[in-house]
């Protein structure tokens, strides 16, 4: 056989393959604001202050209390400035002597000085109550987003649509910054205006309405312009949530050998480039659709305001209104248009966080539907059999059951070897008899108690398990033994795992040892080689020291030596517990009673190693394969 460098002997080398175009259907496919009405978006904005007030209050009352009556107090204090300067400006454009006049205008002046240095303060400590909400208000949504992913059920993260529903959700976290500002901003500028609005009124009545009409056409803009915002996230969540799982694993250093040594990062750099290009697509082709909103709104509210002015002209012109009450209506007019606008700009922007914050709710819900609800039955401390009842368990969107009709007996102080050939669902049949997934039909039951009404928390309480694919925490030696669930005061059960495993000698050399954070990216942290990692990965399991230890392919990356004392010590130790080894080294289930070969997610046979071995099966088959290398 002749390797060449060369990639293909028919012409030129074929381009990159660009991103998969990722699309769904069902529930999660449609924009929840495709068919919602302007006046329905709008009635969103009472239950989004009632939520904003709700969760608010929940993480510091003292400080809602406070942002309240700043809120009152400013709007009083605007109100107050309103009224002191149409006296003020009485005097200043009455009769008399500039100096008379001054004179009798200052007493008028000093309330609105007053009142506006007032509406100041009540500023300056709203936006002290927002700075003592806000933060918390994020951790509190942070960590109820990490608290609900961690508890739905296994089987979640395999339905349509709930990976890029969490996507969703995770902008609504970051979104909730901004709500309680907007929130308060936009409860500021309704005082203002209801304060301003009502000098306006009493000054003529047919100046609100026209100052109304003005800023309306700038509110339905905004509020459309959100809408668009959002159809265009909704519309890339999908690529977003694939973009960022993609550079995750572009730059994560465990991984920069095999981009480097393989060529990846030039057809990285193109894919991230790619997809990045047609996420920028779909929103710049929402920019000409804004912009004639923004116009076509904007020239409607052009056209009332200038027939506000005109209205105010024709008043003062007609002798319908003094000269003194005209100036105080400009003012009047100018500060109530002000508030308008505030008012329609924040009512916008906490139209539009709603709009992601109802993401992150709508995730939320979803992900308390898929929260285990099993039942109150607790799983005893000493557990003697965990039996299978003809267990069927398919995937969501699989066609056949990855396990299918399983019956099977597992007794305390037994050694039991599952082996089959890739995709034979090993790994699913020990999810199954965990609990981690619950079965489509059949029973698990661990002394006579079925999984699926059993708490699953007692349940797993009483497992340790080595997955396949196991996780290299960023935290300290001792917590990756103990996971944050340490047995005694001391180290010393932390040692005795250590040593069982035969890492002694790589943690006391260690920088802190126990205390040495495992992650060389951070300052100070340290990396151990994959076989280590492993070995560590066994402590885990060997330290929790349950009635069931599961093991699945738990020495592939280990050295004969550690491979060798792992082995030893299942076997030292298996008289008091139940333990499932999972492995395609064959020569390695000797260890096991007993051995359950599957085969298309069914038992194809079972024995001892002797007695499959001469058996001519599966396994005869499997392990004359293993040996003919």
């Amino acid at each position: 056989m002749t390797v060449t460098d060369t990639p293909s002997t028919h012409g030129a080398t074929p381009p990159p393959p660009p991103p998969a175009t990722i699309s769904y259907e069902g529930e999660f496919g449609r924009n929840p604001l495709a068919e919602a009405g302007f006046g329905a978006m709008c009635r969103r904005l009472p239950g989004v202050l009632g939520h904003t007030l709700r969760m608010a209050w929940a993480v510091d009352r003292t400080a809602v209390v406070l942002l309240l009556v700043c809120q009152l107090l400013t709007g009083a204090a605007a109100a107050v400035v309103l009224a002191f300067t149409a006296r003020a400006l009485h005097h200043v454009l009455g009769t008399g002597s500039v100096t008379e006049r001054l004179h009798g205008a200052l007493p008028a002046l000093v309330v609105v000085a007053v009142a506006a240095g007032t509406g100041r303060v009540g500023g300056a400590l709203a936006a002290y109550a927002d700075g003592r909400i806000t933060p918390r208000l994020m951790t509190e949504a942070d960590i109820a987003l990490v608290t609900a992913v961690c508890r739905v059920e296994s089987a979640a993260y395999g339905e349509a649509g709930f990976a890029d529903r969490q996507e969703a959700a995770e902008v609504g976290a970051t979104r909730t910054r901004f709500m309680v500002q907007d929130a308060q901003r936009f409860l500021a500028a309704a005082i203002r205006m209801v304060t301003a609005g009502g000098v306006i009124t009493a000054l003529h009545w047919t100046m609100l309405p026209l100052l109304l009409l003005a800023v309306l056409p700038a509110g339905v803009g905004a509020v459309l312009s959100a809408r668009v915002d959002y159809e265009t996230h909704y519309l890339t969540i999908a690529d977003r949530n694939v973009r960022s799982m993609m550079r995750w694993w572009a730059t994560y250093s465990r991984f920069g050998d095999e981009v480097r040594a393989n060529g990846m990062t030039g057809y990285l750099v193109y894919w991230y480039r790619a997809l990045s290009d047609r996420i920028d697509r779909r929103a710049l082709s929402a920019a000409p659709r804004v912009l004639r909103i923004s116009l076509a709104t904007s020239a409607l509210g052009g056209l009332f305001l200038l027939g506000t002015w005109g209205l105010l002209a024709w008043l003062a012109a007609t002798g319908r209104v003094a000269l003194p009450v005209a100036a105080t209506a400009v003012v009047a007019v100018q500060t109530t248009l002000a508030a308008l606008g505030q008012f329609v700009l924040h009512g916008a922007a906490l139209f539009h966080t709603s709009l992601y914050l109802a993401d992150m709710r709508s995730f939320l819900d979803q992900a308390a539907e898929r929260a285990p609800r099993r039942g109150p039955a607790t799983v005893p401390e000493r557990v003697d059999e965990i039996r299978l009842e003809d267990v069927v368990y398919r995937y969501p969107g699989r066609e056949q059951p990855a396990v299918d009709g399983v019956s099977l007996t597992l007794r305390r102080g037994e050694i039991l070897a599952v082996v089959g050939e890739n995709g034979s669902g090993k790994s699913t049949l020990v999810k199954l008899i965990t609990g981690i997934l619950l079965a489509d039909r059949g029973r698990v039951l661990w002394d006579g108690i079925d999984l699926a009404g059993a708490d699953p928390d007692a349940v797993w309480k009483r497992t340790a398990l080595v997955p396949q694919n196991y996780a290299r925490w960023p935290l300290r030696a001792r917590e990756n033994v103990t996971l944050g669930q340490p047995r005694t005061f001391d180290d010393a059960p932390v040692w005795q795992a250590v040593d069982a495993v035969g890492l002694r000698e790589t943690i006391e050399g260690l920088p802190k040892q126990l205390d040495t954070l495992l992650a060389k990216e951070w300052w100070g942290g340290a990396e151990l080689s994959g076989g280590q990692w492993q070995r560590l990965a066994c402590a885990r399991a060997l330290y929790r020291r349950t009635p069931l230890l599961v093991l699945d392919e738990p020495t592939s990356q280990m050295d004969p030596r550690g491979e060798h004392r792992i082995l030893l010590e299942i076997k030292r130790i298996a008289a008091e517990r139940m333990t499932i080894v999972i492995t395609h080294q064959l020569q390695n289930t000797r260890l096991a009673d007993r051995i359950v070969v599957l085969r298309n997610g069914r038992v194809a046979e079972q024995g001892t190693y002797e007695e499959l071995a001469a058996a001519g099966g599966l396994f005869a088959e499997l392990l004359s394969l293993s040996e003919d290398r």
